[in-house]
């Protein structure tokens, strides 16, 4: 540690002249309460300090060879927090202006009044037991600075945890009341990391993306079972009340901070590239990027999976579709990072996300997990108005 005392309350001086009489004066005056070392040049004074720790060095400016002030960045070099102060006969202002000026602490002027040089020593002594005192501080702060951000990221990490977990079971739960598409949050949520991380996605868009992908169809509680679960097609009529969903999903995400980004997914997931998709007919980059990624997922998936009135399609019949639909649904730039990712990445990616199917709870009793939650509430209450 610099600073560090040889024996308790006795600081290391380094003495420096080319005068041995100058050293021996200096070195008997301050030997009484600090340990002192003389050198006779500024070279052999530059080895002292490679080899130990001195908390002040009392140099001459005139030595043959390198001078005083030459020596003081090299000083510096070694030992950033050693205080030094010149010594010398030049009586003159620009000579102490050059000491100060390249790092010198304090000047003496020879000859010497020695209770003027037991004042300088005290107050040099003391500016290093500040630098180091400083030092200590700042390093201790840092360190808890360090602890205290550890233990924060690792508070939000598993607040972000719980949430996920939350959610997750939130959306098996929704599911369950359309056995067709079970599973379907849980595979396009890994298709859309995947092809959000090779779009080239920042860390805060991959969390939109990916609540947002995981809640993308929450606004299907505001659509009445007679419609969701209708076995035929849809008449228009009905066909207008589905096309609701993104807008009460958006509504249901409304004011909660975190799940601003998700929110824009949810509400745009049914836009499209050329402006023909709903509920607000945008179209090219005024659609969220994380709901063109999203859109290229699910169709990905929609194409793929089984359904009832047919068997999913392979990944080449779907690579070819979204290629169809390049520049008119899809974002012609998201399709072809689709491109670039490797069949076997979404045929491990599909087969996961089977292994990873959550239990769903029974739907007898609306989901509850914490009262005091604004999104909870609202599924809650959407969940009621159902069974009524």
């Amino acid at each position: 540690m610099p600073g560090t005392r040889t024996r308790e309350g006795r600081a290391k001086i380094l003495i420096v002249d080319d005068e041995s009489q100058i050293t021996d004066l200096l070195s008997d005056l301050l030997s009484i309460e600090h340990d002192c070392v003389q050198a006779d040049s500024a070279v052999q004074a530059l080895a002292h300090l490679a080899e130990s720790e001195f908390e002040l060095v009392l140099t001459d400016i005139t030595m043959p060879g390198m001078s005083g002030l030459e020596m003081i960045p090299r000083v510096k070099a070694i030992a950033p927090n050693t205080v030094v102060v010149l010594v010398s006969a030049m009586q003159t202002v620009e000579c102490a202006i050059d000491a100060l000026r390249v790092g010198a602490f304090d000047y003496l002027i020879k000859p010497f009044d020695l209770r003027h040089v037991e004042a300088v020593v005290t107050r040099a002594l003391l500016h290093h037991e500040l630098i180091t005192a400083k030092q200590r501080y700042e390093t201790a702060l840092e360190e808890l600075v360090e602890q205290r951000t550890r233990q924060l990221d690792l508070a939000l990490d598993c607040l972000e945890d719980s949430y996920r977990a939350t959610l997750r079971s939130l959306i098996a739960a929704l599911e369950a009341r359309d056995s067709e598409t079970h599973g379907h949050s849980e595979r396009v949520v890994s298709y859309s990391l995947r092809l959000g991380r090779e779009y080239g996605l920042s860390a805060a868009e991959m969390k939109s993306l990916e609540f947002g992908s995981m809640l993308h169809d929450i606004g299907k509680i505001g659509v009445p079972d007679s419609i969701l679960r209708k076995p035929a097609k849809l008449i228009d009529e009905e066909w207008v009340r589905m096309r609701e969903h993104p807008l009460h999903g958006q509504e249901i995400l409304r004011g909660i901070e975190f799940l601003e980004g998700a929110a824009r997914v949810v509400a745009q997931h049914h836009e499209k590239w050329d402006g023909s998709g709903y509920p607000l007919g945008m179209r090219e980059e005024e659609i969220d990027v994380c709901a063109r990624i999203f859109a290229v997922a699910d169709a990905f998936d929609a194409i793929t999976s089984d359904r009832v009135y047919r068997r999913g399609k392979s990944y080449e019949a779907a690579a070819k579709e979204l290629n169809s639909w390049s520049g008119k649904q899809f974002d012609p730039l998201v399709v072809e990072a689709f491109h670039r990712v490797p069949k076997e990445d979404w045929d491990e990616l599909r087969d996961a996300s089977y292994d990873n199917l959550l239990l769903i709870p029974s739907l007898g009793e609306p989901l509850c997990w914490s009262k005091t939650s604004p999104f909870i509430q609202a599924i809650n209450a959407q969940l009621l108005m159902r069974q009524r």
